[in-house]
């Protein structure tokens, strides 16, 4: 009789349960501990076969946590410095913390409240609090309040709306129409795909598939379709082994090319944050080189920051980011004008 298949575990609950986790540990948890208890890996996990797939995945984990501007810490343990085995993973729950200079009235402490309720009801499944019970017995904080290590939640993403008709079309091997807006324009276009696998890179959902009208593999960012996901020709489009590990390799390749140069204002959050991503490099002069894959998600994030940095290099991304803010300013100026 063939073993039961592992239960599929969502991404995001598997990374919610490894937040979870890291933030309910003082001493810290070993990749051994993680894969062995937490929620999402402890499903694929062998303890006399090959981890190596799963290990991959942890790996990829850790990058999506510090993207999000999670701050995830190492620890060495005396006498094994070097050892990948014995390192421990936590979460500082001080450099977690918000701002001391952000304060909130009761009317934004309550809507805050009532948000984070609608998340944790609708994410934390009884698994993974299960999960989150087991990791403690092997050494975790026993007196962690539940409530406030969940509070931590909402920075995690939710999946986007395409998420669960764009699996159903993978698991019933269907063709998928949407519409899907590409940078640099305003109106979305139909796209007619195949697809081939979900990914998550950099903490953001992406579609691998096949165009039909080119005939080539691309990646569509699920942020960006807008309507309905139709499904048709369901049957007839068997995606190929391997697919996910293929565009998420590719995305490492461009990711490892790809970099720009910017200087941030000292203590400011761009600094912080772009500081803290994975690969970061910061130059003798202070300013930080910073990988990316998309020029429009990078010149999106990098607006965020406003006056917190200047793009140094290369020249392209800082003509798109003047374009970014001229656009931002001309839109302020139509809503003056009307008003």
């Amino acid at each position: 009789m063939p073993a039961a298949r592992a239960p599929r575990i969502p991404a995001e609950e598997r990374l919610f349960s490894l937040v979870l986790a890291l933030l309910s540990t003082e001493s810290g948890l070993t990749k051994t501990d993680i894969l062995a208890n937490v929620q999402g890996y402890r499903q694929r996990w062998s303890r006399s076969g090959d981890n190596a797939s799963l290990e991959r995945q942890f790996e990829r984990d850790k990058d999506d946590i510090r993207e999000l501007g999670i701050p995830l810490e190492t620890i060495e343990t005396p006498g094994s410095s070097g050892n990948n085995q014995t390192l421990r993973y936590r979460i500082p729950k001080g450099e977690y913390n918000l701002p001391d200079d952000i304060r909130f009235t009761p009317d934004d402490s309550a809507l805050l409240s009532l948000a984070a309720m609608a998340w944790r009801e609708g994410s934390l499944s009884a698994e993974s609090r299960r999960a989150l019970l087991k990791v403690r017995s092997i050494g975790a904080d026993p007196d962690a309040d539940d409530d406030a290590i969940a509070a931590y939640a909402p920075r995690l993403r939710a999946r986007d709306a395409a998420f669960e008709p764009l699996r159903d079309a993978l698991d019933r091997s269907g063709a998928v129409r949407f519409a899907y807006i590409t940078p640099g324009h305003d109106e979305p276009r139909d796209r007619f795909v195949a697809p081939l696998a979900l990914i998550q890179h950099a903490g953001r959902w992406m579609l691998s598939a096949l165009e039909f009208s080119t005939g080539q593999t691309k990646n569509y960012l699920l942020s960006r379709i807008v309507g309905p996901v139709r499904m048709v020709e369901a049957g007839k489009h068997v995606a190929p082994a391997g697919a996910a590990e293929r565009a998420l390799a590719e995305l490492d390749r461009l990711w490892g090319e790809r970099t720009v140069t910017v200087a941030t204002t000292p203590g400011s959050d761009a600094e912080r944050r772009l500081g803290r991503r994975r690969g970061t490099a910061v130059r003798s002069d202070g300013a930080l080189v910073v990988h990316y894959v998309d020029p429009q998600i990078l010149v999106e994030e990098l607006a965020s920051f406003g006056a917190e940095l200047r793009v140094i290099e290369p020249a392209e991304i800082r003509q798109r980011l003047v374009s970014r803010f001229r656009r931002l300013a001309a839109d302020h100026a139509q809503t003056d004008d009307a008003a």
